[in-house]
């Protein structure tokens, strides 16, 4: 079976309208309008993980790093995700703690942007956490040298067999040390709703310089 290659003119095609409803009334608070959006997708039947969202860090190079994490918090004022402490995400935040996320609800027309600076979360809420994660993702924890290199799938499902074996299922599995939770505090957030003629909405959030008051504009699409 050949390929489809797409040429210029067929990938400058690729296009769609946008529908009519706009952003309407937000709260003054943006977690709070957050969380009604983080709602709304959560409930739509063809979003898949409305929680899942893209993290940008930059690392000492200035080289900037993009992959999706999972929010399981947003309590406090701020996001919060889990990952492992010697993974590459974890190094470029000790070396720049600002960074961004994006929650793309395409199939609703919308995407929220964050910028914030992170910070750990304390040991007590990492092992909080850690205990409501099912049995393998626990194991998987412990396996994984997250980010470093790996010589074949096989080593890695041994390490993960050798973990299981210590802590069979039903056991208690301990948090590892090299594994916890970062909080997200946002200094902007930018609400997006897909309009028609490209006419979108844009509502941002901004933090009156360090108080806790937000200065909400709307900008161009």
């Amino acid at each position: 079976m050949s390929e489809k290659s797409f040429n210029r003119d067929e990938i400058r095609a690729m296009r769609r309208s946008y529908g009519q409803d706009g952003i309407g009334e937000l709260d003054a608070d943006p977690i709070k309008a957050f969380a009604e959006w983080l709602g709304q997708a959560h409930e739509n039947p063809i979003i898949v993980e409305a929680n899942a969202m893209v993290l940008s860090t930059i690392d000492s190079d200035l080289a900037i790093t993009t992959r999706t994490v999972l929010l399981k918090d947003i309590s406090h004022g701020g996001f919060t995700f889990f990952t492992n402490y010697s993974s590459r995400k974890a190094h470029s935040i000790e070396m720049n703690a600002q960074v961004s996320l994006l929650f793309p609800w395409y199939a609703m027309e919308r995407q929220v942007s964050i910028s914030g600076v992170t910070e750990k979360v304390s040991g007590e809420e990492s092992q909080s956490y850690f205990a409501t994660r099912p049995w393998s993702s626990q194991i998987g924890a412990w396996a994984s040298h997250q980010s470093a290199p790996l010589a074949s799938r096989e080593e890695l499902e041994q390490r993960f067999q050798g973990a299981a074996e210590k802590w069979p299922e039903g056991s208690v599995v301990p948090c590892p040390p090299h594994w916890g939770g970062y909080r997200v505090t946002p200094l902007a957030i930018e609400f997006w709703q897909g309009r028609y003629s490209r006419l979108h909405d844009r509502l941002r959030y901004e933090r009156a310089n360090t108080a806790a008051d937000w200065v909400i504009g709307r900008y161009y699409p």
